[in-house]
C-alpha cells in the first residue's frame, strides 16, 4: 500500500515533473511542499484521485487536459479538448502581432479562429486600448475563451462564426492575426503525442494544409485599413508558400520569423498604406 509521496513516487514510472504537477493538482500545495513533506501519510480519497490522474496521463493524454490549464505568456489559461493546447511558438505570433500596431493608437485587432483564445486575450491585456474582436466556429472554444477573458480582467469581444464568415466588429482592422490548421491531411504527426487527443478540427484543413491560409490571405485585404497587417501562424515547412499567398494579394514588407528553434513559424506583411 503506497501511503506517503515517497512511496508513491517509488512505484510511478511518469518523470518526476509530470508526478510533481499531478500530487500538486491533488493536494493544492506548490513543489516546494511536495518535496518538505513527502512522508506525510496522504489519505485514501487523495490516493484515489491521484491514481485516475496517473492513469490518464499514462494513456497519453496530455497534461494540459488533466490539470485543466497552460501557461503562455505568464499567464495561466484554462484549456478544455474543445480547444488546442496553447505552445511556446504560439508567443511570436503575440510579439508580432503587437509590435504591427506599436505606433497605432486604439488599434482595431482581429484574431482568427481564437481557440482557448490566448492569442486575443494576451494582445488585449498588453494593450488596454486596443478594441479586439476573437471569433471561432466553435461555440465551446469560444466558451473556453470567453471564460480566460473573464478570469485574467481582458475587454475584448466574442463572436461565432467561420472566418471572416461572422458579424465583425471595429472594422477597418490595424492588424488581423491568426493561428489556423495547418496540418497537411493524412500528416502523421497528427496520430502522435498531445495531438492525437486535441480538436482535430483545429489542427488539419482536412487539405494540403494551406487551404484556411488561402481563405485567410484572400480575404484580409479587404478588411484592413490602409497600413494595416496580417499575420498568421504556419507549419514548419509552409513559409515560402504562405509568402506567395502574401505577395499575391498585394502584401508589402512581406518577411517570416522564427521562432525559438529557428524555424520559420509566423509570417506576416503590410498593406500599402
Amino acid at each position: 500500500m503506497k501511503a506517503t509521496l515517497r512511496e508513491w513516487r517509488a512505484h510511478s514510472t511518469l518523470p518526476l515533473l509530470e508526478f510533481h504537477l499531478l500530487w500538486q493538482h491533488v493536494l493544492g500545495v506548490s513543489r516546494a511542499w511536495l518535496i518538505a513533506h513527502d512522508t506525510d501519510v496522504l489519505d485514501a480519497t487523495q490516493c484515489k484521485a491521484y491514481e485516475a490522474f496517473e492513469a490518464r496521463r499514462m494513456a497519453g493524454e496530455p497534461m494540459a487536459y488533466i490539470l485543466g490549464q497552460r501557461e503562455f505568456l505568464g499567464r495561466d489559461f484554462k484549456v478544455t479538448p474543445a480547444v488546442l493546447i496553447p505552445r511556446p511558438e504560439t508567443e511570436l505570433l503575440v510579439e508580432c502581432g503587437l509590435a504591427a500596431v506599436a505606433q497605432r493608437q486604439t488599434p482595431h485587432v482581429l484574431d482568427l479562429g481564437t481557440g482557448s483564445g490566448v492569442v486575443a486575450i494576451s494582445m488585449a491585456l498588453a494593450r488596454p486600448d486596443a478594441l479586439v474582436q476573437a471569433t471561432d466556429q466553435s461555440d465551446a472554444a469560444l466558451s473556453v475563451a470567453q471564460m480566460n477573458a473573464q478570469a485574467l480582467g481582458a475587454k475584448l469581444l466574442f463572436s461565432l462564426g467561420n472566418w471572416y464568415d461572422t458579424c465583425l466588429e471595429f472594422t477597418p482592422f490595424d492588424v488581423i492575426v491568426s493561428n489556423p490548421p495547418y496540418i497537411q491531411l493524412g500528416d502523421a504527426h497528427l496520430a502522435c503525442g498531445d495531438l492525437r487527443f486535441e480538436p482535430q478540427v483545429a489542427l488539419t484543413d482536412g487539405s494540403d494544409g494551406l487551404s484556411a491560409l488561402r481563405i485567410i490571405v484572400q480575404g484580409a485585404p479587404a478588411r484592413l485599413a490602409a497600413g494595416g497587417s496580417l499575420i498568421v501562424e504556419h507549419g514548419f515547412d509552409q513559409a515560402s508558400a504562405v509568402r506567395a499567398l502574401f505577395r499575391a494579394q498585394g502584401f508589402e514588407q512581406v518577411a517570416s520569423m522564427c521562432d525559438l528553434a529557428g524555424i520559420e513559424r509566423v509570417t506576416g506583411g503590410r498593406l500599402p498604406a
